[in-house]
């Protein structure tokens, strides 16, 4: 039997260590499946059209794997990938729907799933000022205080603030611009805790529940602690009901407490990091999505 051979792709230039964390923990659970993986920066993968048609050219280019996990963001490469035929985890289209997250809420609310009540603010161009702070007073009051912004492209908490009244609603606007973003009723009862669940395909392979006592956000980088979580099934449904409709392979869902127990999405991560679920469970996804893979593969062919 020929020997699988993949690619890792993540941003050749971010600083944050994370990404090429993450590529490393792959390729090691892919080396333990006898897979060949090499980790390729995005930047050494270039999309270019030429002599009408679209292709890649850079170190690589003369080069093609059985597949590509996909740690990354850069979406028209992830598509050129595609059209060249090669099998890419997670779809360059369910990478998308994630990556913006007033995109993602919007296909989610489609197909009836739980969100907070968000309204997605009004586009402005680059460089461009708000003129006019009507609409945004009318989304306070709609809203209700605290509210929260989140900008529609961050990870890992950043990016997203609690605003306790239309002052500071105001100030933020103003300071944010044309970066677009969606403004989010606060969910009370999950103050400083949320729930992380880990999907592949279409199982549930590991859970936590992450709590602060020093911040409204519950990420392990805004100080958030960690423990094992049982999920419910009800909690393991709609987890998966996000990956299925966003069409990703692989998810981390974030899931926050309601009242009278009831459950609203945070969001769906199309390219979330491992390492701190297994550090507090001691399962390893990357195994379960290697193993998803080969599956994958075999029924292709």
């Amino acid at each position: 039997m020929t020997k699988l051979k993949g690619w890792i792709v993540y941003n050749g230039n971010l600083r944050e260590g994370k990404f090429l964390d993450f590529a490393n923990w792959v390729k090691e659970a892919a080396s333990r499946k006898g897979i060949e993986a090499i980790i390729i920066k995005n930047n050494e993968l270039l999309v270019t059209v030429e002599n009408g048609k679209s292709t890649i050219k850079g170190p690589f280019e003369h080069k093609k794997p059985d597949f590509v996990i996909f740690g990354d963001k850069d979406i028209l490469l992830a598509r050129q990938l595609e059209a060249l035929g090669v099998p890419v985890f997670n779809s360059a289209d369910s990478i998308e729907k994630c990556d913006h997250k007033g995109r993602m809420y919007q296909v989610l609310a489609d197909h009836q799933l739980p969100v907070p009540k968000t309204i997605i603010a009004p586009m402005i161009f680059s460089g461009m000022d708000v003129i006019d702070d009507t609409p945004y007073r009318q989304i306070g009051e709609e809203l209700g205080y605290p509210l929260v912004i989140k900008e529609a492209y961050g990870s890992f908490g950043q990016q997203v603030y609690l605003i306790e009244d239309a002052e500071a609603l105001l100030v933020k606007i103003k300071q944010l611009g044309g970066t677009p973003y969606v403004l989010q009723e606060y969910i009370q009862t999950s103050h400083g805790k949320d729930i992380r669940l880990n999907v592949v395909g279409e199982k549930i392979v590991a859970s936590m529940i992450r709590k602060s006592s020093s911040d409204f956000r519950a990420n392990v980088s805004a100080g958030g602690k960690m423990e094992t979580y049982f999920p419910s099934e009800e909690e393991k449904e709609l987890a998966i009901a996000c990956s299925r409709t966003l069409g990703t392979n692989f998810a981390g869902v974030d899931l926050l407490f309601g009242e009278n127990d009831k459950r609203y999405i945070c969001e769906v991560n199309s390219n979330a990091h491992i390492r701190s679920i297994f550090d507090c469970t001691g399962i390893n996804v990357a195994d379960t999505m290697i193993d998803f893979i080969i599956e994958k593969l075999k029924e292709s062919k």
